[in-house]
C-alpha cells in the first residue's frame, strides 16, 4: 500500500504534468525506486519491532497470525529489525545528499526513532501511538512532494510547484484521518489482548461504548471533508464525482452507520477493513488527476 501510494503520487499525478503544467521534479527513476525502497525498509523494521514487542498480545488478539517464536526465532526478529533500518535510513542519507538537502536525511532517521518508540513506549499511551502511526503513514505520501518538488522550487515555478504540493498534502491529511480512524477501530477490536498485556488504550481507560461513540464521532470528519471537497473542486466533474461517490464517499458512510451498531470483535474488524479499502480508492483517485486538470 505505501510503495502504491508513492508510485502513484509520481506517476499519476506529478510525471504527466511536467510538460502541460511545468512541473519540475527531482528525482530519476532509479532514485525514486531506492526512496520507495527505504520508506519499505523502514516500514517493515517498524513492523517487526511492534510485533516482538507484542508477542504476548497477539497471542490473545491474532493466535493464528503469529510469525515471531513460531516461523522465526525473536533473535533473527531482532537481526532482520537492524538491517531493514541500517538500509532505509543509510539510502535516506544518499538519496538527501543527493538533490542537494542534507537536512531530509532528518525525515528517515525521525521515523526510525518514531517506530521504535511507539512499539515500546507511546502505544501504551492512549490515543498518542494511534496519532503517531498515522502521522508516518501521512509522511509516507508528503514524502514524495518533499523530495521531488521542494528542491526543484525556484522563484520562477513556485506557484505550480505549490500547488501540488498542495495536491499532496490534501492526500496526506486525507490518509492521516482515514489511517486514525482505523488505529482507533483496531484498539476497540484488540481490547482483551492489550487489558491483558496492561497496555492502557482508549477503549480500555473509557471503556468500548464511549471510544466507539468517539470514533464514529471522528468517522464523520474526512466523511464531511471529501463531500466539501468533491463539491469545491470537482463539482463539475461528473466521472470524478461519480467516483468519489461510489468508492470514497458510500464507503466512508457505511463506515459510520456500521459503528452505531458495532457490538463484536468481528464487526470492528468488517470495519477496519472498509477503512484500508477506502485508503485504497481514496489513493487511486489520483489516476483521475488527468481529467481533473486538463
Amino acid at each position: 500500500m505505501i510503495a502504491l501510494m508513492q508510485y502513484l503520487v509520481k506517476y499519476a499525478l506529478l510525471l504527466p504534468f511536467t510538460e502541460s503544467h511545468g512541473v519540475l521534479i527531482s528525482l530519476s527513476h532509479f532514485n525514486f525506486f531506492l526512496m520507495v525502497l527505504a520508506t519499505l525498509c523502514i516500514a517493515a523494521g517498524g513492523y517487526i519491532i511492534n510485533d516482538i514487542y507484542d508477542i504476548d498480545t497477539d497471542k490473545i488478539n491474532k493466535p493464528n497470525r503469529l510469525i515471531i517464536n513460531k516461523h522465526i526465532s525473536e533473535k533473527t526478529a531482532t537481526n532482520l529489525f537492524v538491517v531493514f533500518n541500517i538500509i532505509g535510513v543509510g539510502l535516506g542519507f544518499y538519496l538527501s545528499h543527493g538533490i542537494g538537502k542534507p537536512e531530509f536525511f532528518a525525515i528517515f532517521f525521525m521515523s526510525s526513532a518514531l517506530l521504535y518508540m511507539y512499539s515500546s513506549y507511546l502505544k501504551q499511551i492512549a490515543v498518542v501511538g494511534n496519532i503517531v502511526v498515522s502521522l508516518i503513514v501521512a509522511l509516507s505520501i508528503l514524502l514524495v512532494g518533499i523530495f521531488e518538488l521542494i528542491p526543484a522550487t525556484t522563484e520562477m515555478n513556485r506557484a505550480v510547484q505549490s500547488t501540488f504540493l498542495n495536491i499532496i498534502r490534501d492526500y496526506a491529511v486525507f490518509a492521516f484521518m482515514v489511517n486514525l480512524i482505523r488505529e482507533m477501530v483496531k484498539d476497540i477490536e484488540d481490547i482483551d489482548g492489550d487489558y491483558k498485556a496492561g497496555i492502557q488504550t482508549l477503549p480500555i481507560l473509557i471503556g468500548r461504548e464511549r471510544s466507539n461513540k468517539l470514533v464514529l464521532v471522528l468517522s464523520l470528519i474526512p466523511l464531511f471533508s471529501i463531500v466539501y471537497y468533491v463539491i469545491t473542486y470537482l463539482f463539475k466533474l461528473q466521472l470524478v464525482v461519480g467516483y468519489f461517490l461510489i468508492l470514497v464517499i458510500a464507503p466512508l458512510l457505511y463506515v459510520s452507520i456500521k459503528l452505531i451498531s458495532a457490538k463484536q470483535k468481528a464487526d470492528y474488524k468488517h470495519i477496519s477493513l472498509i477503512l484500508k479499502l477506502v485508503m485504497l480508492t481514496g489513493m487511486l483517485s489520483l489516476l483521475l488527476y488527468n481529467f481533473i486538470l486538463k
